[in-house]
């Protein structure tokens, strides 16, 4: 499954890690992903991958 975010789709990012001689080399930032199990209204759960900001965003709204 990709890394990314059900609601949000937030996604790796890619960038440069550039060194004081002005070296470039490629990284990826991911974003902080956590598995959390949903139940829908059938009774039946689901597992999906969520960013830890929307998690905290979604207590905080509930």
């Amino acid at each position: 499954m990709a890394r990314r975010c059900f609601f949000t789709g937030k996604g790796p990012m890619v960038g440069n890690n550039v060194s004081h001689a002005n070296n470039k080399n490629k990284k990826r930032a991911l974003p902080n992903l956590r598995s959390i199990r949903i139940k829908l209204e059938d009774g039946t759960s689901v597992k999906i991958k969520v960013a830890a900001s929307a998690l905290r965003t979604m207590k905080k709204k509930s």
